[in-house]
């Protein structure tokens, strides 16, 4: 890893449908942060993601992760990602799950509940995931990206559908995460949620439109919000 990046993306270009998904986006993520990657839906956004782990066809450019090409077998279990969908078996118990997935990742089984008391899950360790709420599912996939203490969270939209005070429990574990060494992407679609992220990408039509701090924005476009502030930067045509 070089200059602190955990995460480099060289003029990468992806094409899906006979159009640009990424037009030959250049962006890097640093160490140790939350990174908010923020745009509408059909941005790019879960397209950059898909390249990042490793998952996505690429027509050209390069995607270096924690120094080591994306989806290279070595990464595995230093990268986790959580998709719109949560990926857990309805069937088991909360437990069963985690137990599942550290076992999957030779994890130590005390990371399970670790995982769960950080997402707010430890009073729900019995109940079958197929019976709880959309958010508390969503809570069960992100503790099992967690169980193996992942150097690189990559997440898409964790909080969609989540009411106010689940994302702000969210948001705070993002916090905390980073401050024990992890990096975090964290996509969203929702503006408000911008300040609550060290840095952020913007993305529009499958380019970087803009990055920096919620406050660097703010100042360069002299919006009052973020939303104000997308909109600014995307009628002035400027890009990062």
């Amino acid at each position: 890893m070089t200059d602190g990046r955990a995460v480099e993306v060289d003029r990468l270009r992806v094409v899906r449908g006979g159009r640009d998904a990424l037009a030959g986006v250049t962006l890097d993520v640093r160490r140790g942060k939350v990174t908010g990657l923020l745009g509408p839906s059909g941005s790019g956004k879960s397209t950059l993601m898909r390249a990042i782990v490793g998952t996505q066809v690429v027509e050209s450019g390069s995607v270096l992760v924690l120094g080591s090409p994306a989806g290279t077998p070595s990464l595995r279990r230093r990268v986790a990602y959580t998709t719109q969908s949560p990926a857990v078996y309805d069937d088991l118990t909360v437990r069963e799950n985690l137990d599942y997935f550290a076992r999957l990742l030779r994890a130590p089984r005390a990371n399970a509940g670790e995982a769960l008391e950080l997402v707010g899950l430890g009073a729900d360790v019995g109940r079958v995931v197929g019976r709880l709420s959309g958010g508390q599912r969503s809570r069960v996939s992100l503790a099992t990206a967690l169980v193996g203490r992942p150097d690189l969270l990559v997440l898409d939209e964790p909080t969609v559908g989540l009411d106010p005070v689940l994302r702000r429990d969210l948001w705070q574990a993002f916090a905390r995460l980073a401050d024990g060494g992890a990096t975090l992407l964290v996509s969203s679609h929702v503006m408000d949620e911008a300040e609550r992220c060290d840095e952020l990408l913007l993305l529009h039509q499958g380019r970087l439109l803009a990055r920096g701090t919620t406050g660097e924005l703010l100042a360069r476009t002299g919006a009052e919000g973020m939303d104000e502030a997308f909109l600014r930067l995307i009628d002035s045509g400027d890009e990062a």
